[in-house]
């Protein structure tokens, strides 16, 4: 489930990277929740097709990612915050 979650959410930061039948395809399957087979029935192709596309799509992300390193700078910056709301929160109660 975390590699779910983590593919879609670089999939928010990088999908308009991605061909059109790719992003269709992604969509399909992990916000559609389609099998493979039910994609390639709707489209005509094989699950063969649909797979290696999806396959492809998930490396094009990564690869985006490890270059990038959008979603690893997000999350750092999440920590940073939620950080400094802890030491607000403390200060605050240090002064009452």
């Amino acid at each position: 489930m975390d590699n779910r979650l983590y593919l879609i959410d670089l999939y928010d930061l990088y999908g308009e990277l991605l061909t059109d039948k790719q992003q269709a395809y992604f969509e399909d399957y992990y916000f559609d929740n389609l099998t493979l087979q039910e994609i390639a029935e709707n489209n005509d192709i094989s699950r063969n097709a649909v797979h290696k596309q999806l396959k492809e799509a998930e490396d094009k992300l990564k690869h985006f990612e490890s270059i990038l390193k959008i979603n690893e700078k997000n999350k750092r910056i999440k920590e940073i915050c939620n950080n400094l709301d802890d030491f607000n929160k403390n200060k605050i109660l240090d002064v009452l």
